[in-house]
């Protein structure tokens, strides 16, 4: 279940809380007249479940109240109440599959920020990688991949065009190129440094049986990629942060950034031009699988929700009752 409080204007609080009694996914429907200061009027609180969140903020949207007031959502780890089982039950669906797509905008939305903490953990995450590549350690391939961020850009970018939202699209991709740009010279650097005082030398990279892989994209390349996505962004809708590390461990975009660093680094052209495509390869994957995934949820959720509005005709309560604190 979800808590909903809105702050509205005395002139449309009857309409919403009339939309919030109108839905079988609704319960414990709390009205506060004149109760907020600022922004002025009337408080609003309900519990809803996950599966109807949707439609009622796409009300409450609509009636202006992000300008005129605010809508604020909070997760309830417990509900004791008969009400919310009922109301949860009502719901078609189940909770864990919801996907509630303000709630996903808004975080994809931060994903796109090119901070400064983004740009270290990913240049660290392709260091570890190249630092692996050169000692043929998988163990470091695999820790590189579970530190790097990039995946949520990706899912920002997948979204962005299911939105048809340019603007997110184009601050996803611009934080992908950074990103990898930034981390990839940053790592070059590193590199180069290392070779001038003789750390490291072409010859190991000649035979690395075990990281191979990296520099050998093929058709099992982009399958896991497009699975990795679909994980991921069910990951990130169904709220479940420990199935996106196995997501980061299964495509190797960071193992192929700091391999192009040290390949330049140590003048292997032909694994520069390889770990290019395996990069490119991984992120054609994982788009194409996010926003297919996002496509169908999109599809199954909007047949859920014609069910969730069928009863609106006939409202659970007529006149809601005031809650006036003393």
């Amino acid at each position: 279940m979800l808590h909903v409080r809105v702050i509205a204007p005395a002139d449309l609080t009857g309409e919403v809380v009339r939309v919030a009694v109108a839905c079988p996914g609704v319960a414990n429907v709390v009205r506060f007249p004149g109760a907020a200061i600022d922004p002025a009027g009337d408080c609003v609180e309900f519990d809803v479940a996950r599966e109807g969140a949707n439609e009622i903020l796409a009300d409450l949207r609509a009636m202006g109240l992000k300008e005129s007031g605010a809508i604020t959502i909070e997760e309830i780890d417990l509900s004791i109440s008969d009400g919310a089982d009922e109301a949860e039950a009502a719901a078609p669906g189940h909770s864990e599959d919801a996907v509630i797509w303000e709630e996903l905008a808004a975080r994809t939305s931060s994903e796109t920020r090119l901070t400064w903490s983004y740009l270290v953990f990913l240049a660290l995450a392709v260091q570890i990688a190249a630092i692996g590549a050169l000692l043929d350690q998988p163990v470091l391939i695999v820790g590189a991949m579970v530190l790097g961020p990039d995946f949520g850009p990706v899912a920002a970018f997948c979204f962005g065009v299911l939105q048809r939202d340019l603007p997110l699209i184009g601050r996803a991709a611009a934080t992908l190129l950074i990103g990898f740009a930034v981390a990839i010279a940053v790592t070059l650097a590193c590199a180069a440094v290392s070779r001038a005082f003789g750390w490291i030398e072409p010859s190991m990279l000649d035979d690395r049986p075990l990281t191979s892989f990296i520099i050998h994209p093929d058709r099992w390349s982009f399958i896991v990629a497009v699975l990795a996505g679909v994980a991921g962004i069910l990951s990130m809708t169904a709220r479940k942060s420990q199935t996106l590390v196995g997501v980061f461990i299964s495509v190797t975009t960071v193992p192929a950034a700091g391999n192009i660093a040290v390949a330049i680094a140590l003048a292997h052209w032909d694994e520069v031009s390889a770990s290019l495509v395996q990069l490119g390869v991984n992120l054609a994957g994982l788009v194409v699988a996010g926003i297919g995934t996002l496509l169908l949820q999109r599809i199954l959720w909007s047949r859920f929700e014609l069910r969730l509005m069928a009863p609106a005709a006939a409202p659970k309560v007529t006149e809601p009752r005031d809650v006036r604190r003393r």
